[in-house]
């Protein structure tokens, strides 16, 4: 059993032994990741809204999922493979029980024609697109520089930084003054961990091609927000799936534990809002104290 912290609410490490297969599942995991499914209380600050959510299947995805229906907007989850497929039902149940509407996507964001196929898709269905959310993203332990195959660093680059540049692409004619693109970034554009060296890098790329996004729409005067949150580490599927030593995951934090993904949203749910009207090309770290100065 896992560990409790003294509000019997988050789970501490150590965790149990659960290795699996990349790009893991949720519904291996031991304790289960919290998305906020009993827990987050919307406010309808996103009425009406339109958002696209890559890797929207799990982790921190089905959070900000969950969180925007809670919210009034309506979802397009993308997730890479019928390996996913369960998770991806798993999350389109919850943000259905709120009377929002949730479209699965499913196929490989590392190909620039799959992009293009999830902005029409929810043109298509909603005429118009309100929040793009690039989350999905892929990462590998290594313990050494040799270790890095070609392959892997290409398949990294193309999934964290490739896949985010054609999704802005492609969405950007169909997001109108006051629309957002939120990107998730990490602890690791700050103090990059040398196991996960291409993965770092990518998270690092991220940050800055937000800010440079940015400034570079509103000098076009297309007044569309472009920011990313910064996550520390988080209990998702990806950890038991690419990190070896996952028992102990987090415990080297500030605040003794990784985040749950509930943790998480509600940054991206406040940067889609008109409550972050002013804060543009910014990062918002959420790394339970780990520093980011």
């Amino acid at each position: 059993m896992d560990k409790k912290n003294k509000e019997e609410k988050y789970s501490i490490p150590p965790f149990p032994e659960q290795e699996q297969s990349t790009p893991g599942s949720e519904t291996k995991m031991t304790p289960k990741p919290d998305h906020g499914e009993h827990s987050y209380q919307g406010n309808n600050m996103l009425l009406g809204k339109k958002a696209i959510i890559t890797g929207g299947d799990s982790g921190i995805g089905k959070a900000v999922a969950i969180a925007f229906a809670r919210e009034g907007a309506d979802v397009l989850l993308v997730y890479y493979s019928s390996k996913e497929k369960a998770d991806a039902l798993d999350t389109q149940y919850w943000v259905q029980r709120e009377g929002r509407q949730a479209i699965l996507c499913q196929g490989d964001i590392k190909k620039r024609a799959f992009c293009e196929e999830i902005v029409q898709k929810a043109v298509e269905e909603w005429g118009g697109i309100d929040i793009l959310i690039n989350n999905a993203a892929y990462q590998m332990t290594y313990e050494s520089f040799e270790d890095i195959s070609a392959e892997e660093w290409i398949k990294t680059f193309d999934t964290n930084v490739h896949a985010m540049f054609f999704m802005c692409q492609f969405a950007l004619p169909y997001l109108s003054e006051g629309s957002t693109i939120i990107n998730t970034s990490s602890i690791n554009s700050y103090d990059p961990n040398p196991t996960l060296l291409p993965y770092a890098l990518t998270k690092g790329v991220i940050q800055n091609f937000s800010y440079a996004l940015n400034a570079l729409l509103y000098k076009n005067n297309k007044k569309v927000r472009v920011n990313c949150v910064a996550p520390g580490p988080v209990w998702t599927s990806l950890i038991p799936s690419t990190i070896p030593d996952h028992e102990n995951f987090g415990k080297n934090n500030p605040m003794g534990r990784p985040a749950q993904p509930a943790e998480i949203a509600p940054s991206y749910v406040f940067l889609a809002s008109e409550l972050s009207s002013y804060i543009a090309g910014a990062a918002i770290p959420v790394t339970g104290g780990r520093n980011t100065l």
